[in-house]
């Protein structure tokens, strides 16, 4: 099998309660076929921002050009700060872009790896934004109309626990059974100020998510084409984002969006 393009994050979908990944290049390449067999990715130093899709020489944040860089707003600075985000008073980068992907409903949720960890993302995005993190199990604790509110229940919450996902101890499938997400939730309420207790939301339903892996590194060993062009080897499972190799080696596809890669199975 030979297939071409550039990167993108893997498209994700629940099927009977296992996760499946495909890659998106010149066809639709099915992953989890995959995994037990040998692939060989190629990149020759073509590099497609994901914004304009102008060459660049250089990636910056996950596939831009340095111009969209600093003025895309998919970069914007309330993609990381949704406190920030301005979205629901038509303000933003590009107020067409974030009436659209901003100014829609959100929900803050707890994630569950090794330790609890708090985010937020648009409602559609459920459970993609859970399976790209690499969650072992997940919940939804408010839900709200538009990013910024979401992003300031986040705050509130992010002095009592994580707000990133250690990605080493995710790949390493560390997780911590004895943590009750239910029982996290009640607690997070009382954390919250009373303004925003009022988006709380009744759905107490815990999402287990289930990876297609066939065994887990002990020791993580981080690849990148910029100095590996070529990563060969047997596949051993997905999550997150991430290749794993048979070798503990771990490639994240997210992290070379724009990257024109071969790919040979």
């Amino acid at each position: 099998m030979h297939a071409e393009g550039n990167l993108k994050k893997m498209k994700t979908q629940m099927q009977n309660g296992l996760i499946q990944y495909s890659l998106i290049l010149d066809n639709e390449i099915k992953m989890n076929d995959l995994i037990g067999h040998t692939i060989k990715l190629s990149f020759g130093g073509r590099i497609n921002c994901v914004s304009c899709g102008n060459i660049t020489k250089k990636a910056f944040g996950q596939g831009f050009c340095y111009k969209c860089f600093i003025s895309s707003p998919m970069n914007s600075e309330c993609i990381i700060r949704p406190e920030l985000c301005q979205a629901h008073i038509g303000k933003g980068r590009d107020a067409e872009w974030e009436e659209k992907n901003h100014n829609q409903p959100h929900v803050v949720y707890l994630a569950l790896t090794k330790g609890v960890k708090v985010g937020v993302t648009r409602a559609d995005q459920i459970p993609t934004r859970w399976i790209d993190q690499g969650a072992w199990k997940a919940i939804v604790l408010a839900e709200v109309p538009y990013r910024q509110i979401a992003g300031e229940i986040e705050v509130a919450l992010k002095e009592h626990m994580a707000d990133k996902t250690n990605w080493r101890d995710m790949l390493k499938n560390i997780v911590s059974p004895e943590i009750d997400l239910e029982e996290e939730k009640e607690e997070a309420l009382e954390l919250l100020p009373e303004p925003l207790q009022e988006f709380f939301s009744d759905n107490d339903d815990v999402w287990e998510l289930n990876y297609p892996v066939e065994k887990y590194p002990v020791k993580v060993k981080s690849i990148g084409f910029d100095k590996m062009p070529v990563v060969e080897g047997k596949l051993f499972g997905i999550k997150g984002q991430y290749l794993i190799f048979e070798d503990e080696r771990v490639l994240n596809v997210r992290n070379h969006s724009g990257y024109f890669i071969q790919l040979e199975a």
